[in-house]
C-alpha cells in the first residue's frame, strides 16, 4: 500500500526549488555583555541552523557595543524568519543580511576576507613547491625551519580554500582559520 508523502513539519526544512540554499553573511550588533553570544548563537542551534563561519569583536568600547558576523545558508524566506528573531533578542541592536543589502543596492557582494596560519611540512622539491605556491597566492612565511613552514594567509574565503587544497598533497599538517569578516560595499554602514 502506498501512502502519500507527508510535508515536513516545520517550515525551516521546506525548500522550495526555484529557492536555492545559499550562504548569506549577517553582521548582527549586540551588546558586549557575558551570555549575548550564548543566546544569538542558541538561536541558530535550537533551530537547526548551521554556522558555517563566525567571528566576534568588540567595535564600539565607549558604547559597549560588539559585532557578529555569521556566515550560514538557506532559504532567502528562512533567512529572513532567522533575521526577525534575532531582532527580537533583547542585546540584539541591528541584523543586517549584508549578501542581501549588496543586491538589492546594485553593488556586487560584501567585501569578505579571512585570515589563515597553514603549517606545511615537507623537504626537497615539495619543500620548494609549497613556496613557489605561497609567493602566487601572496601567501607570507612566518614561521620556518628544515622540515616546515608556518604561513599567514589572507583573502576571501574561496582563496583560503583553494590555497589549503593546494597545498594538501604537498605536506599539509595543520590549519587554523579565524573566520569571515564582512562589511558591506558602498559609503552606507550599519
Amino acid at each position: 500500500m502506498n501512502r502519500p508523502v507527508q510535508p515536513p513539519a516545520s517550515a525551516y526544512f521546506i525548500t522550495p526549488e526555484k529557492e536555492a540554499n545559499e550562504a548569506r553573511t549577517l553582521a548582527i550588533i549586540v551588546d558586549n555583555e557575558p551570555g549575548v553570544l550564548a543566546r544569538v548563537i542558541g538561536l541558530f542551534s535550537g533551530r537547526g541552523y548551521n554556522i558555517e563561519s563566525l567571528t566576534v569583536s568588540e567595535t564600539e568600547h565607549e558604547k559597549h557595543l560588539s559585532r557578529i558576523t555569521v556566515v550560514t545558508r538557506g532559504a532567502p524566506h528562512v533567512i529572513e524568519q532567522l533575521k526577525s528573531q534575532l531582532d527580537r533578542i533583547v542585546p540584539v541592536h541591528r541584523v543586517v543580511d549584508l549578501t542581501r543589502v549588496a543586491g538589492e543596492d546594485g553593488e556586487s557582494a560584501p567585501i569578505e576576507r579571512e585570515l589563515a596560519i597553514v603549517k606545511v611540512a615537507g623537504k626537497g622539491e615539495g619543500r620548494v613547491e609549497a613556496l613557489r605556491l605561497a609567493d602566487v597566492f601572496r601567501a607570507k612565511v612566518i614561521d620556518s625551519s628544515i622540515e616546515h613552514f608556518v604561513f599567514e594567509i589572507t583573502g576571501r574565503p574561496s582563496k583560503i580554500d583553494k590555497f589549503v587544497a593546494i597545498m594538501a598533497p604537498l605536506g599539509l599538517v595543520e590549519v587554523c582559520r579565524t573566520g569571515v569578516a564582512a562589511l558591506s560595499r558602498g559609503k552606507a554602514g550599519m
